[in-house]
């Protein structure tokens, strides 16, 4: 397929570049900045633009991999009659295209990028989702070209693993920052963390979470969560958050 991609952040890379792999023609790269457009553009062999007036008038697909805040603006400010246009956010529903395209749909990668890191796109879920059943069978042939994993989502179903993402993903990165913190007070590298974070996510994916708790809540080990509440003393905000956190625990393995 020819596609448009609009975008050059982590998400449009990594997305680009498995268009290319797969044999899709990314036409041209569009960026509000022309260096950032002009960069993905060179791995991409297609043309560049960062004049949203510009954009080729021939692709089958215009695929807006950006900020979600930016979508309904660039949506607004080009006549895109009835070209085919996708956003790729998960907390944005369908509808926001609808005033603006006749033909349009969401192609939601459901992972984390980095511009960057290479990821394995085979085993990334993409969530489709279409205002026809012609565009979404494009959109699923779309998806199939470079995963093997589409799933067929509805607006409320993907603010929904988008909500949940943030938790899995944003959530529990921001866990790892507080550990690291911690850590550092006593001068203790973060490496020795890394294995039990691994084996942490792997008995995640590989059991049911609820399975998989371990540690003081779980067991209702009062004398050391009130010890740790005290080394906290002076973090009052972690230690609410501790308090907040083993009680959840304690609620859900009654």
């Amino acid at each position: 397929m020819r596609i448009c991609l609009i975008g050059a952040g982590n998400l449009a890379s990594q997305l680009g570049l498995v268009l290319a792999e797969k044999g899709h023609q990314v036409v041209q790269v569009w960026s509000k900045t022309s260096e950032s457009a002009a960069k993905l553009a060179e791995k991409l062999n297609s043309s560049f633009t960062s004049a949203i007036g510009s954009l080729v008038s021939d692709a089958e697909i215009y695929i807006l991999a950006v900020r979600d805040e930016a979508i309904e603006p660039l949506l607004a400010s080009f006549p895109w009659g009835n070209k085919l246009v996708v956003h790729t956010a998960g907390s944005i529903p369908l509808s926001i295209l609808a005033p603006y395209c006749q033909n349009f749909g969401v192609f939601y990668p459901f992972q984390t990028f980095t511009k960057e890191k290479k990821v394995d796109f085979n085993q990334v879920p993409v969530c489709i989702e279409a205002n026809t059943s012609q565009n979404l069978e494009i959109l699923d042939q779309l998806g199939r070209s470079v995963s093997e994993n589409v799933r067929h989502l509805d607006s409320p179903q993907r603010e929904q693993i988008h909500l949940a993402a943030v938790f899995a993903c944003n959530f529990t990165n921001q866990f790892y920052v507080i550990a690291k913190e911690l850590m550092n007070e006593k001068k203790i590298d973060f490496d020795i963390i890394k294995p039990l974070i691994l084996e942490t996510a792997h008995k995640a994916v590989n059991q049911n979470p609820e399975q998989s708790q371990t540690g003081p809540a779980i067991r209702n080990d009062i004398k050391v969560m009130e010890k740790h509440l005290r080394m906290l003393a002076g973090h009052a905000d972690l230690q609410n958050l501790y308090k907040q956190i083993s009680q959840r625990i304690i609620q859900t393995h009654k």
